[in-house]
């Protein structure tokens, strides 16, 4: 029998965490081994528990669910939100979060998405990632640029393909750009993932977008 998924649950309400709970378990294949109620107590049970996926809302007090996902390099984080608060999304993504979800989604929603990170993929696409990152790049701080020696880890090959990749492109529509097969971008993809330290095609979204290697769009008015 696969092991159930464990879930850490960051939430300053006590009852969006019983409703999340109760969402959440009853499912057969999840489980619920934690309840934080700030971000502080959320990293201090993450290293405690070891769960597989933490829910944790963007705004909590002591500690943000922004700076708390900073604080869990690794750790797989579903950020939960009340709006589309873009400029808290697009840092928690730089953060390393995995997605992220509204609060008033169906509660299918909220199974679907803890078990799609779970097997360790992104929720958002890398297309949905770039629109998100172009919609908001006048209201952000200006990104972090990435260091070259990050780059020069990549052959010319692969640097292309991470292009391709931060543009949304899908590994089949790569494939037929740089006319090869399908299973030798899978193989590029990988190598750039594990040379950049990057956990999935979201995370090099980001990456190539805080490095320059794309460029968000000039508005008309600007």
């Amino acid at each position: 029998m696969t092991a159930a998924i464990r879930v850490l649950l960051a939430d300053d309400q006590a009852m969006m965490r019983a409703g999340l709970r109760i969402i959440l378990e009853a499912q057969p294949d999840i489980e619920v081994v934690g309840e934080a109620a700030d971000g502080h107590e959320a990293v201090e049970l993450a290293a405690r528990l070891s769960p597989d996926i933490v829910v944790m809302d963007v705004r909590m007090p002591r500690l943000d669910g922004v700076e708390a996902t900073r604080r869990m390099p690794g750790r797989r984080i579903l950020i939960l939100t009340t709006f589309d608060l873009d400029e808290y999304l697009v840092e928690a993504l730089r953060n390393g979060a995995s997605g992220f979800l509204l609060k008033d989604a169906p509660p299918a929603d909220l199974v679907r998405a803890v078990r799609v990170i779970a097997a360790g993929d992104a929720l958002l696409t890398p297309s949905a990632t770039r629109r998100l990152l172009d919609r908001v790049a006048a209201r952000l701080d200006a990104p972090p640029r990435i260091a070259s020696p990050a780059l020069e880890r990549l052959t010319a090959r692969e640097l292309d393909v991470l292009r391709l990749v931060a543009r949304g492109l899908a590994n089949a529509e790569i494939a037929d750009l740089l006319v090869v097969g399908e299973a030798t971008v899978k193989t590029h993809v990988s190598h750039i993932l594990q040379k950049l330290d990057l956990r999935d095609r979201v995370q090099a979204v980001v990456f190539a977008y805080d490095a320059g290697i794309v460029q968000a769009p000039v508005r008309p008015d600007e």
